[in-house]
């Protein structure tokens, strides 16, 4: 049975000069404090928790919106060439124009770390509902965990060729995306987002380990924050019973 055609995105210039690049975003209308999906790394927003949040949000009326980072999916741009704040400004400006007014911001790996920043830096959401957020990742989950020769291949060519578990192309760590990241790190102070955070993890997570999680709730309001730990979750978090988690802390945390 042939499949429905996918979505037309539209598109959101941003940057200026060199920097310009084209964001494609999906926005799907309806009531409510609109929820913005922030993606991972190297996925993007046709990937299977954001299609799975889009059918909730049809069903139940309310309005969605989705992106691609610079160098993601459908936008333009060179993944190689952006860093933290390329993303942050894309979710800033796709929030800005499509979100503005409390939205509940949805965050997966890297998505995680990108929403509480928009918290930090002008963005107000009614409620924030993180998938295995990866706070401080360029640090703590990639350089720190680098040998000395990968170290070396990143100050010597400004990049390492990282393999992928999750495809047949290799990911470039450049120097500048870890330097980068050290101007945007969090988990070294109190973290107050202003609204409540509901945190999903799986334990069985090889990329973003549990304990990790526990470091972002220790710096979070003890009140209104929420961590549901999943023993045998990986870091997709993408099967259908991690799914019907995601959907029922979206619910819960947006009261519908």
């Amino acid at each position: 049975m042939p499949q429905p055609a996918a979505e037309a995105p539209v598109f959101l210039d941003v940057g200026s000069g060199p920097d310009a690049r084209r964001i494609a975003v999906l926005v799907r209308p309806g009531d409510g404090p609109p929820l913005v999906w922030c993606g991972g790394f190297r996925s993007d927003m046709r990937a299977t928790k954001a299609e799975a949040l889009d059918g909730w949000a049809r069903e139940t009326g309310r309005a969605l919106v989705r992106f691609d980072y610079t160098g993601h999916g459908e936008s333009s741009g060179d993944f190689a060439g952006a860093t933290i704040s390329t993303w942050l400004e894309d979710a800033r400006a796709v929030i800005a124009a499509f979100a503005p007014q409390r939205p509940l911001l949805v965050g997966s790996s890297m998505g995680g770390w990108i929403a509480c920043l928009a918290a930090r830096n002008g963005v107000a959401p009614s409620g924030l509902v993180l998938i295995a957020p990866a706070l401080d990742f360029t640090e703590d989950l990639m350089w720190a965990r680098f040998t000395p020769e990968i170290r070396a291949t990143i100050e010597r060519d400004g990049f390492w060729a990282r393999p992928s578990e999750y495809s047949d192309v290799p990911v470039p760590i450049t120097g500048a995306l870890i330097a980068d990241g050290r101007r945007h790190r969090m988990l070294g102070d109190a973290i107050d987002p202003g609204c409540a955070v509901h945190i999903l993890q799986g334990m069985a997570d090889p990329d973003v380990p549990w304990s990790h999680a526990l470091r972002l709730v220790e710096r979070l309001p003890p009140a209104g924050t929420v961590l549901t730990l999943i023993a045998d979750g990986d870091h997709r978090l993408s099967r259908p019973q991690d799914l019907a988690r995601l959907l029922a802390a979206v619910a819960g945390i947006s009261g519908g």
